[in-house]
């Protein structure tokens, strides 16, 4: 498992929403970001559509989200969702599920092409039907086209207060000037942003009820039962019974989780598929992913709360072994890995597990042989051979250099936008000598972690010693010629 810093600028743009600027401001703080998703209803409507912990934490500056990459589980995700794309007539969409390190229950759309579901959300679902409820639910939002729709609805919602709020200062100028009471006009000014405000989480909501009828329709399309859903939304319910009573249902981005069971028991009676289970091997693999989330995201003392040594099964092993080696003795851990290994010899996760656990304890030698076999079980998996070429490099062997250049610019043409992986293409190029594709290789790495100056002078650097016209010296003048983001201009206080 790879935990990786939101170093790319896009992204993390992308997850930082999208604000309106003006008269507008106002209204635009109540939908911070035009995400679409399965959040808990909350009292306070300033809360992001959807998108509530890690936005939150990025507006207040303490954190960026954190994502998670991992081959073992978006193997999972991508096949648990592959037969609801197709259902949803989204399959040449190319979508991807982008796991955030975020212990809240959520999962959210942003565009068209990415599902983001957070950690929390992974390891509270029970069965792999829950989880896949909650994802049909957002593909429902892309096939649907809301995010399109919201930000219609939002440039609507903003002309109408702008225009609300014109009027509205014409009544307190004149107010003004023939003596009369001040506090009505003053109130008469937030009237036309608040019902703009309203209007478009009304607009909201509806759209999150008819995300639930479309997850109903995939999973019933592949003959997956509804129930999950409910399940998700009890659980829901129960996080919000201490707001429930003293809460407005209309500043709510997102229906009451007890209106959300009523609509979708209706549907849930109907459906033919409502006893559906998920397979045993299904189960397996989700209960193998939950173990793992555990053993990263955790700390010895839960994991062994949650996995206690009395529980002999293979995914308690596994969480406890990865515990083991994120927290204790690296040897321990190796043995434990090593069993895990002995029951199911194929499996190609304890390898990597075992090449990470070595990597990481300045024992690359000894990973390069896990991650290997790694490699060869899981058929290649761009992410794994990635790992595969950072030992080869730490190895500080010569006559590895060549491998690990090849394992990275595979890594690298099949995941672009990973900073980390380019950085250890440029470390093995410069152990090589190879100077020119060390500084390219650094200034990619630079431009993804939104460093544009370095990026320039490296890729410039680069430039002057490839053959003019060569793919390296194109490649080094497009980075020359990135401009950087223009600076942010303060907006009118609100």
């Amino acid at each position: 498992m790879l935990l990786t810093r939101l170093d790319n600028p896009p992204l993390r743009r992308s997850l930082a929403g999208y604000g309106l600027a003006g008269t507008g401001r106002r209204l635009a703080r109540a939908v911070v970001c035009l995400a679409l998703g399965l959040s808990v209803a909350t009292p306070s409507a300033l809360v992001p559509l959807g998108f509530p912990a890690v936005a939150q934490a990025q507006d207040s500056g303490r954190r960026n989200p954190t994502v998670i990459r991992d081959t073992e589980i978006e193997n999972l995700l991508r096949d648990y969702m592959r037969p609801i794309w197709k259902a949803a007539g989204l399959t040449q969409q190319n979508l991807r599920v982008v796991i955030i390190s975020d212990p809240s229950f959520n999962a959210f759309v942003m565009d068209g092409k990415r599902i983001f579901v957070n950690t929390g959300a992974l390891a509270t679902s029970e069965t792999p039907n829950e989880i896949i409820g909650v994802l049909a639910h957002e593909t429902g939002h892309i096939a649907g086209g809301h995010l399109a729709r919201m930000r219609q609805e939002l440039e609507s919602a903003q002309t109408m207060a702008i225009i609300g709020t014109l009027l509205a200062a014409g009544g307190v100028a004149a107010g003004a000037a023939s003596g009369s009471n001040m506090g009505g006009a003053a109130a008469a000014l937030a009237g036309p942003g608040e019902i703009a405000r309203r209007s478009v989480l009304a607009y909201a909501r509806a759209q999150e009820q008819a995300a639930d009828r479309s997850a109903v329709t995939y999973l019933d399309a592949t003959k997956q039962s509804p129930v999950g859903m409910v399940k998700t939304f009890e659980r829901m319910q129960n996080d919000q019974m201490f707001i429930s009573q003293r809460v407005d249902p209309y500043v709510l981005s997102h229906p009451m989780a007890r209106e959300r069971i009523a609509a979708l028991e209706d549907l849930v009676a109907k459906s033919p598929y409502r006893d559906a289970k998920d397979t045993p091997q299904l189960q397996a693999r989700h209960d193998m992913m939950r173990a793992k989330l555990v053993g990263f995201s955790q700390p010895p003392d839960a994991v062994a709360r949650r996995y206690p040594p009395s529980n002999t099964s293979l995914p308690a092993r596994y969480a406890r072994a990865i515990s083991a080696y994120r927290y204790g003795s690296v040897p321990d851990a190796i043995r434990q890995i090593d069993a895990l290994i002995a029951e199911q010899p194929n499996n190609p996760y304890f390898y990597e597990l075992k090449g990470q656990a070595l990597l990481e304890a300045s024992r690359a030698r000894e990973a390069i042989p896990p991650l290997r076999k790694a490699v060869q079980l899981s058929g290649g998996a761009p992410l794994i051979r990635t790992l595969l070429g950072q030992a080869l490099v730490a190895a500080n062997d010569k006559s590895s250099l060549d491998d690990a250049v090849r394992e990275l610019t595979f890594g690298v043409q099949r995941e672009p936008d990973s900073p980390t992986a380019w950085r250890f293409l440029a470390q093995a190029y410069g152990q090589k000598g190879d100077l020119p594709n060390a500084d390219l290789a650094s200034a990619q790495s630079a431009i993804l972690s939104g460093d544009v100056r370095l990026a320039r002078e490296l890729a410039a650097r680069a430039r002057q010693t490839f053959p003019y016209g060569s793919p390296g010296w194109l490649k080094a003048d497009d980075i020359v010629n990135v401009k950087p983001p223009p600076k942010k201009r303060p907006g009118p206080t609100p």
